[in-house]
């Protein structure tokens, strides 16, 4: 509470936006005037009583809409990132402890999967076996554990030459240990702050497919393919595309928000 209280005006803003979609995304069905298939009047209606941001494509309350969209887009992206972190974060720790033939292995396998243009190589995966949620998941966490294995191995290799991770070889320790006690406590502060970026990036990502066609599916709420359904109301002067894209913005600068302030305290720069 006292670090809280002493963060700069930036990272409680950021705080404040984070919180906020959360608390939403949380109990959309109980703050969405209607679902988030329901039909509720025309085409493109402008804002109402009835409607209050307006209704889309179809005749859908917006408002619902966004907020659903919200629950979905944000659980995709943070389970997205919560598993590429797993896999990433496990697989850059093993091959800088154990080195070898196993680093070269996994670093290998991760350069060719790097090589590829990362939105290229989903659009052929998702293409090749389609946009279920699960399929989603996969692509992406596979895609974005490349970037964390880089991160994760490079942290680990400055922290595993360290004497006490020496000391706990010597009492012999395993490689499960070792990493769990030695290696991510002092790497946490590294990871953290990447996770943040790296849930901007799978949360724009998926903003990205979903634009294109490829990411959550109709009827489902998802805040890249509102824009998408709703992009032909900007040819009659009607504005509605720009609300979800709006806050999509609004949550990417809220999260860089509170990584810029943890990187700020993790650097040791207290002024």
């Amino acid at each position: 509470m006292n670090l809280l209280i002493k963060s700069p005006l930036s990272a409680r803003i950021g705080l404040c936006i984070v919180l906020f979609n959360i608390i939403v995304a949380i109990f959309a069905p109980l703050i969405a005037p209607y679902s988030e298939t329901e039909v509720v009047g025309d085409v493109w209606e402008q804002m109402s009583g009835n409607s209050l941001l307006g209704t889309d494509h179809l005749g859908r309350d917006l408002m619902s809409r966004l907020i659903f969209g919200a629950r979905n887009t944000i659980a995709l992206a943070f389970i997205t990132t919560m598993l590429s972190f797993l896999s990433g974060t496990t697989l850059g720790f093993v091959a800088a402890v154990k080195g070898g033939w196993i680093d070269n292995l996994f670093s290998r396998i991760i350069d060719i999967i790097m090589a590829f243009p990362t939105l290229i190589f989903a659009l052929m995966i998702l293409s090749v076996m389609g946009s279920s949620v699960m399929i989603l998941i996969v692509t992406i966490a596979m895609l974005d554990s490349t970037r964390v294995y880089r991160l994760a191995r490079a942290v680990a290799m400055d922290i595993e030459v360290m004497d006490f991770v020496e000391v706990a070889r010597l009492r012999g320790e395993g490689l499960w240990w070792i990493m769990r006690r030695e290696i991510l406590p002092n790497a946490m502060p590294s990871l953290v702050a990447e996770f943040g970026l790296r849930f901007c990036f799978v949360f724009l990502f998926i903003a990205s497919l979903s634009f294109l066609g490829l990411g959550l599916q109709p009827p489902l709420a998802d805040w890249g393919g509102m824009v998408r359904e709703n992009a032909g109301a900007i040819t009659f002067g009607i504005f509605i595309p720009l609300i979800p894209a709006a806050a999509i913005a609004f949550l990417t600068v809220g999260v860089n928000l509170i990584v810029d302030w943890f990187l700020h305290l993790a650097s040791g720069m207290h002024n």
